[in-house]
Order: structure tokens, then sequence, then C-alpha cells
């Protein structure tokens, strides 16, 4: 278990788009995963993002998400 601050939140909003929420308040529904490259790979190759949001997630999704994360690493 980690504090929800040192988590990194991924939204799908209500019109279905999939994305990062740097400050933790957007609307929709969330799923939370580490700060770093590692956990997003795992978190993709166990479809958890996917179970979280009860949908499939195309691979350009994962992508942006992946670019996004890394400029927040940096």
């Amino acid at each position: 278990m980690k504090e929800k601050l040192s988590l990194l939140r991924i939204v799908k909003d209500k019109d279905g788009a999939v994305f990062i929420d740097p400050i933790g308040k957007k609307a929709g529904r969330g799923a939370y995963i580490c700060k770093n490259l590692k956990c997003f790979e795992a978190a993709k190759k166990g479809h958890r993002i996917e179970k979280a949001f009860e949908s499939k997630i195309p691979e350009e999704v994962y992508e942006k998400l992946k670019e996004q994360l890394i400029g927040i690493a940096e």
C-alpha cells in the first residue's frame, strides 16, 4: 500500500476519454499506478487499467499515456 499522493491517477471520463490526471481532481472513474514507467508497463501487460475501467483501451491511448508519464517523471 502506498499513499495516494505518491501515485498517479488515470481517469476515464463520461465521454470515454482516458488521460492522466496530474492533480487527482478530475471527474470520472480513476485508476492509480506508481509514477514510474516500470509500473505502467506492468499495469498495461496485466490489463489492470482495462479491468479498472471495465473497457478495452486502444494501443494509441496507451502510447499517449506513456508519453505523458515520461513527461511527468522528468
